[in-house]
């Protein structure tokens, strides 16, 4: 007879991206650190033991759920993404008072990067309110090190100031801002964020003009490919090819990058395949 596998020897057999646009994404195994059975019978042989401690024990074990969380940890990830889109990511993140964009598993991949870095110059391609602008910031604050070049097309939000954040306005693609940015980054350590235009079109454009300056183990981010794992109208998804196509496409053309699965390991991101990282 086989025997039954503990708990710590269960392997996680990955995640499949819907469609065709990537490999399986392996992920490490899941320890489960408290078996039910064996917990329940610890309990028993305790009772026989020590019968108060033992009933209090049985009795923690049968205790149901509180009510008012239940039904929000019995969220499919797909469900928490959709809450997160329309009932927070857009009202309720900020950093530091100012509206950040963000998912905050994915900002927390932000820092851990930034300290594997360290570059000298962040391009952050689409700044909106500028609360992922000030995080940014304030990160490269607490290496002692760095500066952010804010890119957008559109300032009618964004209204603030940090010794550590360059203002440039313009269309990311346009040649003109292209080759300013290509000069302010020479010879220097750099790590881009595109984070503007959601189009395959735009995001290609943006992966094309600007990923020669991303240093070698440094990083060309993508946000929210997520918008192509959803169908239109749920409130992510779009009718137009987005990022992660987009993203698809520039791996083809470009094998000195390639997608950093560890960065995903939260599973709740916005980026999916989003994390490229140059390797030669």
């Amino acid at each position: 007879m086989e025997r039954t596998r503990a708990p710590s020897e269960i392997e996680n057999p990955g995640i499949q991206l819907p469609g065709s646009i990537g490999p399986t994404v392996d992920l490490p195994p899941i320890p489960l650190k408290v078996e039910k059975a064996s917990t329940l019978w610890g309990g028993i042989r305790l009772l026989l033991r020590d019968p108060r401690n033992g009933v209090k024990r049985i009795a923690r074990f049968l205790r149901p759920m509180r009510k008012d969380y239940r039904r929000r940890f019995q969220m499919t990830l797909r469900d928490w993404l959709l809450y997160h889109q329309r009932q927070v990511g857009f009202t309720e993140c900020r950093w530091m008072g100012v509206r950040a964009w963000k998912n905050p598993l994915d900002a927390w991949i932000y820092q851990e990067i930034l300290f594997e870095v360290k570059p000298d110059v962040v391009v952050e391609i689409g700044s909106g309110e500028g609360g992922s602008t000030l995080f940014l910031a304030h990160l490269l604050d607490l290496l002692g090190k760095g500066q952010v070049l804010s890119i957008d097309i559109d300032r009618s939000f964004f209204h603030l100031t940090h010794p550590r954040i360059t203002i440039l306005t313009g269309d990311s693609s346009s040649p003109e801002m292209v080759a300013k940015v290509h000069e302010l980054c020479r010879g220097k350590i750099v790590l881009v964020v595109q984070d503007g235009n959601h189009t395959k079109e735009g995001v290609l454009k943006d992966l094309r003009s600007y990923s020669d300056l991303v240093s070698l183990h440094s990083y060309f981010i993508v946000e929210d490919g997520i918008i192509d794992l959803y169908v239109p109208r749920d409130g992510i998804g779009s009718f137009d090819e987005g990022p992660l196509v987009g993203v698809t496409e520039f791996l083809k053309e470009n094998p000195q990058f390639e997608v950093d699965r560890k960065k995903e390991r939260y599973l709740m991101t916005y980026n999916p395949m989003g994390y490229l990282r140059r390797v030669c």
